[in-house]
């Protein structure tokens, strides 16, 4: 794109805004101020938040498709199945995405490719790209990952920038297989290690944005002299996989320069009666120095993970105007379906935890926690119990849904919950027939969509899903390093589901999957919904809410845009009262967080990925 171009573009965008279309300022600093979106989640303290207001309650209805583009590169001959989760950046009126197998530049306004560039080993990360802005006569750079390298582009052209490392590239040791954080000059990246994976140990690290060089890492499960080592018994700590950074995107304070490391759960999770203790720093969020990555707080959010729980996207960072005082704070949510309002400089909580007593494991050797960390405000954001009396019934859906889900409950045996972090029960052999339904189930409740914030009124959103997971552990395998197995309903733990029609039908009375949004100010929730509706339902027993992992996009003008569901939908919905103002039937699923831009022709678009399409909507 010629600089002549480029500089048209921008004074026609700058004389909209002059013209009134961008009113509000906003938490996302310059960038978004000028109705750009440069990270995942559209700035660095992930609010997933634009100060537009062009599309409004008085005429979304007017919302229509502008354009689409395929991530599938039919013409390539690459049979994958995109099943992407990008969210699209804008920069210098230019969009950056990936696709199946490139990484590409777009027209924003209307989907025309400026650059490709292929991807020739491994696939590029299905969530996104990252951009720096160059420095020191450094052109700009776009930077991706494909398995364990991470890679820079030039941002003008596409083509590899071979200052970068070593012509271009660096091996991060590890795959990490989301967008790579970029903060002034250094890049932060995370890890995916399930077991069996290449270079072990899942730990973040950073590297310089300039030279690709090594920064820091962050030790995730601290090694002996280090703070945390003493919550692994003996020498459980050793080469422990588990405990890494998956997030698609990091946070980080800006005013201090205190990036937040999110933390999952160790491995493996279901038994863990190798690893006596709270297990720091797994299920936690940890401060560091987004520079070299030393140690600031930590506040956990499971004592020694059973269930997979763990926090699946970053804090999201806001103040809180509480009891007079405003206090700098972030909200963390976890799997298990509590949201977390902590200090962001201390990680204490704001509106308070309770150690609660939960129910103690009867597998033999293993020694879970007597506690667990649960929020005194808000309330849960998704199922955390099950009786007999939540069984879905044919008056809340339909006969056939009814009858399968008892047939279900009967097969499982003799079904135990307790509430919040009921423990796997244990069969000793096929005489016994007890299973625990564990709610949330396995999949989570709210997940890696992450938090989104609303600076005009204080509210926070948040998906989740309300599927439950049937398992047991029995033992295992005479050549398995473990002496128990986590199984369930045919051979492995299953959803709490059942398939009517082709359909993923859960087995719990409705809703199955909701939006809440929660008053940070107070701490209460100040409304929920069912989210999504089952269509093959009678018309007035269709709004049982729909599972989905996304999140939500929020804008100046009150609005709140969702897809995330699986009945297709995307939404836009009041910010303030929670009620649905527009909805648009897709073609597929969109399992991507949305994203909003100011266009050089004074047109605000929306933007949701649908599994292999990039749709763009505008005022039509």
């Amino acid at each position: 794109m010629s600089l002549v171009l480029k500089t048209i573009r921008f004074g026609v965008a700058m004389a909209f805004l002059t013209n009134g279309l961008l009113l509000k300022g906003a938490e996302n600093g310059p960038s978004n101020q000028l109705g750009e979106w440069p990270t995942y989640r559209g700035n660095t303290a992930g609010t997933g938040y634009s100060a537009l207001e062009q599309v409004n309650a008085a005429n979304v209805s007017s919302l229509g498709i502008s354009w689409r583009y395929s991530l599938r590169n039919d013409s390539s001959g690459n049979p994958r199945e995109p099943n992407s989760q990008v969210t699209p950046i804008v920069v210098n009126d230019v969009m950056y995405v990936t696709t199946v197998d490139r990484v590409v530049a777009l027209e924003p306004i209307t989907g025309e490719e400026i650059w490709s560039h292929n991807v020739p080993v491994n696939a590029p990360s299905r969530r996104g790209v990252a951009y720096w802005p160059g420095q020191g006569g450094v052109s700009s750079r776009i930077f991706y990952t494909a398995f364990d390298r991470l890679i820079a582009l030039d941002a003008e052209t596409g083509e590899l920038d071979l200052e970068f490392g070593d012509s271009g590239m660096v091996s991060m040791g590890i795959p990490y297989i989301s967008v790579p954080f970029v903060f002034k000059n250094v890049i932060v990246v995370g890890a995916n290690t399930p077991r069996g994976a290449i270079g072990g140990i899942g730990n973040a690290r950073a590297f310089d944005a300039l030279s690709g060089n090594k920064l820091w890492e962050f030790e995730s499960v601290p090694s002996p002299g280090n703070p945390g080592n003493d919550t692994w018994e003996g020498d459980s700590w050793m080469g422990r996989l588990g405990a890494n950074a998956w997030p698609f995107y990091f946070t980080v304070d800006d005013a201090k320069d205190q990036l937040y490391i999110p933390l999952a759960s160790p491995i493996p999770f279901a038994y863990g009666g190798d690893r006596a203790g709270a297990n720091l720093y797994a299920n936690s969020i940890v401060a560091v120095d987004i520079y070299s990555g030393e140690y600031n707080w930590h506040f956990q959010t499971i004592h020694h993970d059973l269930w997979d729980h763990d926090p699946p996207a970053p804090p999201t960072l806001f103040d809180v105007n509480y009891d007079g005082d405003t206090i700098p704070a972030l909200g963390i949510t976890t799997k298990s379906g509590y949201l977390f309002v902590l200090n962001r400089d201390t990680g204490e909580p704001i509106y308070g935890v309770t150690e609660a007593s939960v129910t103690q494991s009867q597998v033999p050797g293993e020694e879970t926690f007597a506690t667990q960390p649960i929020p005194v405000k808000p309330e849960p954001l998704a199922r955390v119990s099950y009786d007999e009396s939540d069984l879905v019934t044919a008056e809340d859906t339909s006969v056939e849904h009814a009858s399968a889900c008892r047939d279900l409950a009967n097969s499982a045996g003799i079904i135990h919950n307790t509430g919040p972090y009921t423990p796997w029960v244990y069969r000793p052999d096929t005489s016994n027939e007890d299973a625990t339904l564990l709610f949330p189930g396995l999949s989570g409740g709210p997940n890696w969509g992450g938090v989104a914030h609303n600076p005009n009124n204080g509210y926070v959103y948040v998906f989740a899903a309300d599927i439950g997971t049937l398992g047991w552990l029995q033992n295992a395998e005479a050549d398995s390093d473990l002496p128990y197995a986590l199984t369930g309903p045919g051979g492995r733990p299953g959803g709490f589901t059942v398939r009517i029609d082709g359909m993923s039908m859960p087995c719990q009375k409705p809703p199955w999957g909701r939006l809440t949004a929660v008053d940070t100010n107070s701490g209460n929730i100040a409304w929920q919904i069912p989210l999504g509706v089952t269509d093959g339902l009678s018309e007035n027993k269709q709004l049982t809410g729909r599972p989905g992992r996304a999140g939500a996009l929020v804008t100046g003008s009150n609005l709140l845009f969702i897809a995330a569901t699986d009945d297709n939908r995307f939404r836009a919905i009041d910010a303030t009262t929670g009620a649905i103002v527009w909805e648009d039937q897709m073609e597929r699923r969109g399992n991507a967080n949305p994203m909003t831009f100011l266009g050089a022709d004074g047109k605000q678009y929306i933007v949701i990925t649908a599994t292999d399409t990039i749709v763009s909507y505008a005022l039509q």
